[in-house]
This record gives C-alpha cells, sequence and structure tokens, in this order.
C-alpha cells in the first residue's frame, strides 16, 4: 500500500469514529476542507459513499460501517506496535556482541558490564576473546574492543579505559642465575616468554619509550604462548622474562614473586577503546551500554 492510500484510510478512520470532520480535522491537524476533499477523493476512487453528511451531523454509511470494521482492528493494531517499539526505545533490549582481548575483556568489560547489566536485564552482552585484530563489520560483531592506536581511522572510538603501562618481569629463582638488563637491548640476552599474534603470524616485539626515544627490541626464548595467563604462570615459575600490562603482575611484584625491570622505559600509552563503524545504525541497546562504558576518568 502506497503512503498516499495509507493516510487516506487513516483520514476516513477517524471522520467516521469522530463522527465529525471538525473533531477529526483538529486530531489530524489538518483543515476540515482538506479532510473533506480526502475523504471524497476515496469515495470517487471506490464508487461508493462512506459517509452520509448534514448540516449537523457525520455518519458512515452501510459501506462506511463495513470498510471502518475492517480497517479499527488493523490500524488499532498499528498503534500497539509502534507503542511497543516506543517502550523498546525507553527499555533498551537485545544482543550485544564484542570481541576484544583477553586482558582488556577481564580488566575493563567484565568490570563495566558488571555495573552496567543489572539495570538492563533485557541486554545480553556476548564477549568473543580474541587477539587478532579481527574484522568486525565482515565477522558480524557490533564492536571491538582494542588499544587506542591499534583502531582504525574509520571507526568511532570511545575510551573505555585508562592509559596502561607495560611491564617486563621475571622471578627471583630467574635473576638468581642472570644479571637484570639495564636496557632494553640487554634484553636479547636472555630468554624471554613471546607472544604470537594470530593476525599476522609473527611474534609481538617489546615496546620502549623513554625520553621521546622509541625502542621495539624483537626477542628470543623457549617459550611462546597466544595467552597472557600462562606467560604469567612460566614466568612465575622462573622459565623467562615476561612483557605483560602493568597491573597484570601488580600483586604478583608487591608479593615478591616477581621482579619489575627496566620500568623508567615503559612509558604510558593509550588505553582501551571501544570501536565501532557507525553511529547512525547503533541501537538503543548499544548506546546506552557504550555510554555507560565511557571512560570518565583524568
Amino acid at each position: 500500500m502506497s503512503n498516499e492510500n495509507f493516510n487516506t484510510l487513516a483520514a476516513f478512520a477517524v471522520v467516521a469514529r469522530e463522527r465529525s470532520f471538525t473533531r477529526a480535522a483538529a486530531q489530524l491537524g489538518v483543515s476540515q476542507s482538506a479532510l473533506s476533499q480526502t475523504v471524497k477523493a476515496l469515495e470517487a476512487r471506490l464508487g461508493l459513499r462512506l459517509l452520509s453528511r448534514t448540516t449537523r451531523s457525520v455518519a458512515p454509511t452501510e459501506a462506511g460501517e463495513r470498510l471502518l470494521r475492517t480497517l479499527a482492528p488493523r490500524f488499532e493494531e498499528i498503534e500497539h506496535e509502534l507503542a511497543a517499539l516506543s517502550a523498546l526505545r525507553e527499555k533498551p533490549a537485545g544482543t550485544i556482541r564484542i570481541t576484544a582481548g583477553e586482558h582488556a575483556a577481564m580488566t575493563v568489560l567484565q568490570a563495566g558490564l558488571s555495573r552496567f547489566l543489572p539495570d538492563y536485564p533485557d541486554i545480553k552482552v556476548e564477549i568473543i576473546v580474541d587477539y587478532g585484530l579481527t574484522d568486525i563489520v565482515a565477522e558480524g560483531y557490533d564492536a571491538g574492543v582494542r588499544l587506542g592506536e591499534q583502531v582504525a581511522k574509520d571507526m568511532i572510538a570511545v575510551r573505555i579505559g585508562p592509559a596502561m603501562r607495560m611491564a617486563v618481569v621475571g622471578s627471583p629463582a630467574y635473576f638468581a642465575t642472570r644479571p637484570a638488563p639495564k636496557s632494553p637491548q640487554d634484553l636479547t640476552q636472555h630468554n624471554c616468554i613471546n607472544f604470537r599474534l594470530p593476525t599476522y603470524g609473527g611474534l609481538f616485539p617489546w615496546e620502549f619509550e623513554k625520553d621521546g626515544r622509541e625502542i621495539k627490541v624483537r626477542v628470543e626464548g623457549q617459550l611462546v604462548f597466544n595467552n597472557m595467563g600462562l606467560r604469567l604462570d612460566s614466568a612465575l615459575a622462573g622459565l623467562g622474562l615476561a612483557y605483560m600490562p602493568e597491573d597484570h603482575a601488580r600483586d604478583h611484584v608487591a608479593a615478591g614473586r616477581l621482579v619489575r625491570v627496566l620500568e623508567d622505559w615503559c612509558a604510558p600509552f593509550p588505553g582501551y577503546h571501544l570501536y565501532y563503524p557507525s553511529r547512525r545504525h547503533a541501537s538503543p541497546a548499544f548506546a546506552v551500554m557504550a555510554e555507560a562504558l565511557r571512560y570518565r576518568g583524568a
């Protein structure tokens, strides 16, 4: 049905229900003359008189009553559905799929969602832990979480975490037989626990910065993982040096189970961002979640 036909039938239904062109015109926000012409055009197209008009009243004819009985429940159904959609806007619902690395999922998303989800029982969030730089559009995700410097320029990014620092750590047992590195280049003489990037298949370089000088070191060692927990466990076991977010190792360093080195070479860098392709297609559920996760610290 064209918009013109729909609007014409809707106009007739209001006049027939109200039995007054004056009241119907006020409801529809049109002039009485325009409304009268609309109904006349409908009658002419059908070849039937739908309304009996006198100077004092308007009443449906037999054909008009039949048409009104057909239209009324359908327009009522449409009104109910529009009201339901409005309620959805007021009470967001739906499933949101997010891809994120393990550290981001554990330290930022889990904490943020634990505060957010209890207030929105009709929203479901599915988090897929993936270290690769996933194409969220091609893979059907609503959003991804990555470090700010890894977010593509054509994406919309919302900062959801504080600035971060990395840490190089090893166990006291490891350093009992080896001197602590004094500079990043010294790491080439150590047994380092590597991290393989699934997207490109290469080993993740250890990045350092001090006084504006940036250095990337390709380290060597006996172990390679694509999991942060195994790297931490291996460092605790004395199997080598590990490079990871400082908050992941902080408690172990404080307890003396790990020793941190090269701290002055580990400068802060932009933290995690939620990114997605376009604001135009964001559902109400996604919009309230993104706002709830937004980082508001210094």
